[in-house]
Parts: structure tokens; C-alpha cells; sequence
């Protein structure tokens, strides 16, 4: 019992001074479900500029804005319609973000200069009370230099940040593992601009025939992150396949093969998906010239994690 209260009273304290600090346009890096948030008071452009900064982030790529509640995301928003307000009914909080029209408080830094905004309500209890307790709108990209592999651990946005962060927040392993489906409802048709662990499948259950977005110029502003060519990528290179000798670390699930490092991943997506940053952490750590990814079953469910590894093996030598 002493234990838990103790537990309990430095996470209230946890969550008080990490509301300050953001208040205040310092930098906070946040457990969310899908991955570590680097984050910052989102209303507070110098605020955003940091985040952008401590990730060496091109301006192109937008920030996802997280909130604590339904009323929170709608007061952001010039337009709620009725497709954000049934895809925040099915699936808030959770690993899903909702592309509406901005209101002209949130700066242009946030949006990469465009007029709409990513909003999402993360489903993970340390995020919610760090979000209740800051009492702003929280812009949060992933805790990790830009390009560079997504953080699912506290020791993650440590080995990539430093001190370029204020606080971080110790909230243990993530459980979804990728960054969330970002789906914008601007137009006549929604459009996947970025697949995650909720299907299109699963999202035209609730809105009918849904657009997916095709290739975009790196130079410009993409209406969502994670659109660039090259994203997700650990230091050492990647490549899909399998490998041809064992000098090398290797991610399989059912092709097995000799190799420095190899480490066997599930059969099931979301499992896979859960475990693959971490397992990439550590081939990075393990110091291998180069990983193989054994290739994934071409399925609708493994779409998302297709995604991420393929930009992630872009420009692999």
C-alpha cells in the first residue's frame, strides 16, 4: 500500500509540473498509445518552434494536435461536420486523427501554414491527465529526431532528444506501436492521408467510400506527417527481404535464417506492429550493418505496418 501511494503521489506531481511546464511553452515529451509525443502548448507559436527545432523538422510536415475531450477538439475546429463527429464517436480515444478546418488561433507553424489542423484524443491514461492538467491544446509529433525511428519507450526519446526536452515522461511501452491513422474530412470525400492499426475498412464502416492520397513533393506542405519519402528509418540500414548471410540483424516471422541479431516477430498484426520500433531500437543498439525485413503477408491489415517500413528502408546502401 505504501508503495502504490507513494507511486500515485510523485505521478501527481509528474502530471502538475508537466502541465506547468507546457503552460509555461517549454517542451514535454508524453506517453501516448501509439508512440512517445514530443509536446508543446499548442496555442504558443515559439512554443511550436521548438518542437521543430529539437527534431530538426522541415516545416512541410504538420503537428498533431492532442486534446483530452470531444468539446476540446471542436472548439480548434472553424468546421466540425458530421463525419469528424462519427469518427469521434467510434474510435476516440484512440490511435486516430481527424483532419478539419483550423481556427485562426492555432499558428500557422502548427499546420505547416496550411487552414486545417490534425486532432486526435490519445487513449492512454498518463496522456489524458498530463492533457487535463496542461488545460491547452498539446501539438505533438513523435519524441524523435526527424526521419529517425519512432520512440515506444521513455529510454527512446532519451537516446534521440537529451536535453533538448524539459521533462519526460515515463509512462512504460507503448502499446500500439505506430503512429495513428490520420484521416482528413475537409472535402466532400474523406481521404486516408496516413494508414495506421484503424483500417480504411474500419473507417468505412463508419463514413461510407473513403479517397487515399497519392504520392506528394517532399517540398511542400503535406496535409498530414508521416508523408514523406524517407521516414521511420533506424541508423542502420534497412531492406525488405531476406537476407543473403548471416552478417546482419534480421526481423522474421516465418522464414528463419542465420544472422547477427535476429528476432522473431508475430504473426499478428497489431502484435507486429506493437514490437516493431522496439525490435529496430534494438538492432541499432546491437550495431549491425544493415537489417533485413522478412516481407509481410500482402493484406489489408498489414497496410500500416507496409507503409512504415517501406519509407523506412528508402535510400538504404
Amino acid at each position: 500500500m505504501l508503495v502504490t501511494a507513494l507511486v500515485m503521489e510523485r505521478m501527481t506531481w509528474t502530471y502538475k509540473k508537466a502541465g506547468e511546464l507546457l503552460r509555461a511553452g517549454k517542451l514535454v515529451a508524453f506517453p501516448t498509445e501509439t508512440v512517445y509525443g514530443l509536446g508543446a502548448n499548442a496555442l504558443d507559436r515559439a512554443a511550436v518552434l521548438r518542437i521543430y527545432a529539437a527534431k530538426c523538422r522541415p516545416a512541410t510536415s504538420p503537428l498533431i494536435v492532442h486534446v483530452a475531450d470531444v468539446a476540446a477538439a471542436r472548439a480548434l475546429a472553424a468546421e466540425w461536420p458530421d463525419s469528424a463527429e462519427k469518427l469521434a464517436a467510434a474510435f476516440w480515444p484512440g490511435p486516430l486523427t481527424i483532419v478539419v478546418k483550423k481556427i485562426s488561433a492555432i499558428p500557422d507553424e502548427v499546420t505547416a501554414g496550411l487552414g486545417t489542423v490534425g486532432l486526435r484524443i490519445p487513449a492512454h491514461p498518463v496522456a489524458l491527465e498530463l492533457l487535463r492538467e496542461a488545460g491547452v491544446p498539446v501539438a505533438a509529433p513523435s519524441a524523435n529526431r526527424f526521419t529517425e525511428l519512432s520512440p515506444t519507450r521513455a529510454e527512446h526519446v532519451r537516446q534521440s532528444l537529451g536535453d533538448s526536452v524539459d521533462l519526460i515522461v515515463d509512462g512504460g511501452a507503448c502499446t500500439v506501436g505506430i503512429e495513428s491513422t490520420v484521416v482528413s474530412v475537409v472535402g466532400v470525400v474523406p481521404i486516408l492521408l496516413r494508414p495506421g492499426m484503424i483500417s480504411q475498412a474500419q473507417l468505412e464502416t463508419v463514413l461510407g467510400p473513403i479517397a487515399t492520397v497519392s504520392a506528394l513533393d517532399d517540398g511542400a506542405a503535406h496535409p498530414a506527417p508521416g508523408m514523406h519519402r524517407k521516414h521511420y528509418s533506424p541508423r542502420t540500414p534497412l531492406r525488405l527481404g531476406i537476407p543473403p548471410d548471416s552478417n546482419c540483424g534480421y526481423l522474421w516471422h516465418t522464414v528463419t535464417r542465420p544472422a547477427e541479431v535476429s528476432v522473431r516477430m508475430p504473426h499478428d498484426p497489431a502484435k507486429y506492429a506493437e514490437q516493431l520500433y522496439e525490435a529496430l531500437h534494438r538492432m541499432d543498439a546491437a550495431g549491425v550493418p544493415v537489417i533485413y525485413v522478412e516481407p509481410l503477408p500482402e493484406q489489408a491489415a498489414w497496410t500500416a505496418i507496409q507503409d512504415r517500413l517501406i519509407r523506412a528502408a528508402v535510400n538504404a546502401i
